[in-house]
């Protein structure tokens, strides 16, 4: 079948526009003339091969999305994402969701073709009360991953990606925004959490948006604004039960400690042992009945020291400059498991060098320091 310039006019301008991209900054970034763009967009010169190529790269697309009209792909989630919430995303906040959900996509190819096993789950909600879903859908989950009824979970996102969602933390502009749930037509469940947050609001936020995945994928796009910001709905029954979900989740009600008199240094011990915040065990304490609304509003004042909370994937026993360049990698979105299966895949024979590099967003420098930083080794001739 031809392929028809029109519909690659038409889909090259609109990953443009939905990334706030002018003509002028693509045209600096790719080496393609200004003039050109516009008439390749206006579908009054078709494109070359080349310049599908080097575009789609620049876009963080696959090519084919351009190519086939056939193809799902995700531009009509985020053409949904923005005209629902468009404000709120900044032009560099447009740039990082679209460098996840490419990502998202090159995840669920490489867990493919790496033949990693997967956990169904599936939860049918029963009656009209929201926050009432909750409870029994993290109980559920919890039972379908194997834990005991005590046992604090402690990797979450793994626990999530286990049942086939993607989850990637990323830096965003806008810190109002703790995460936000996309379906996508060919990865599936996407989740995007705020690596702005502290690590344990990061594990609140990411259960928070598994919620939506397991609850909420008919509505395509769901984004989260933290509690206190100009856009936060503290009505959204959708929000509210994904918000008790991801408390059950991670602490199981029946499993609160019920102690004779609660103290602001208990709560700070407890959140540590849990690894969530104050205010999200002070919450959980007054929904079980163990504490009032006075203690817990006294208990959401203190804090677990930010020292207290390393992230397990930047470990404090890599040289600082090691972790610096860890976390620079985490705000990208590059999780351990993302590079593990990148690297996996070349190991294998699986992908080229090149394609390894495409997947890690890489120029063959920054490879190099990226294998030598996971400890991994690329394949002769990389």
């Amino acid at each position: 079948m031809p392929i028809d310039p029109r519909i690659i006019a038409r889909k090259l301008k609109q990953a443009r526009e939905l990334q706030s991209f002018s003509i002028s900054a693509v045209s600096e970034a790719t080496g393609i003339a200004a003039e050109r763009l516009v008439l390749v967009e206006a579908g009054e010169s078709p494109a070359t091969g080349d310049e599908v190529l080097i575009l789609a790269n620049y876009y963080r697309h696959d090519f084919r999305d351009f190519l086939d009209d056939n193809r799902p792909a995700p531009f009509e989630k985020t053409d949904i994402l923005y005209r629902r919430h468009g404000d709120a995303f900044t032009a560099e906040d447009r740039r990082a969701i679209q460098e996840f959900l490419y990502l998202c996509e090159i995840e669920a190819a490489l867990e493919a073709l790496l033949a990693i096993p997967k956990q169904s789950f599936s939860f049918s909600p029963s009656g009209t009360f929201f926050k009432a879903h909750g409870e029994p859908a993290a109980r559920a989950l919890r039972s379908r991953l194997g834990y005991a009824t005590n046992e604090i979970p402690r990797d979450v996102f793994a626990d999530f990606r286990r049942i086939s969602v993607h989850i990637f933390r990323r830096r965003l502009v806008n810190s109002d925004i703790s995460g936000l749930y996309i379906e996508h037509p060919i990865a599936g469940h996407c989740v995007l959490v705020n690596y702005d947050e502290d690590l344990y609001r990061q594990r609140f936020s990411a259960s928070h948006e598994a919620a939506h995945a397991i609850f909420d994928s008919s509505e395509a796009v769901m984004v989260t604004f933290r509690r206190g910001s100009s856009k936060y709905d503290a009505n959204d029954l959708r929000e509210i039960r994904a918000n008790r979900f991801a408390s059950c989740y991670l602490m199981p009600p029946d499993q609160l400690p019920r102690l004779p008199q609660w103290t602001p240094d208990q709560v700070i011990e407890w959140a540590q042992r849990l690894r969530v915040s104050t205010t999200a065990l002070s919450i959980a304490l007054r929904e079980a009945g163990i504490i009032d609304e006075a203690t817990a509003a006294t208990f959401r004042s203190v804090r677990v020291p930010s020292t207290e909370k390393i992230d397990p994937e930047a470990p404090e026993n890599l040289t600082d400059r090691q972790r610096g360049r860890r976390i620079a990698l985490l705000e990208r979105g590059f999780s351990d498991h993302f590079v593990g299966l990148c690297f996996d895949a070349h190991q294998q024979g699986k992908i080229s060098a090149g394609r390894l590099s495409e997947a890690l967003l890489a120029d063959h420098v920054e490879l190099r320091e990226i294998s030598v930083l996971y400890g991994r080794s690329l394949q002769d001739g990389a």
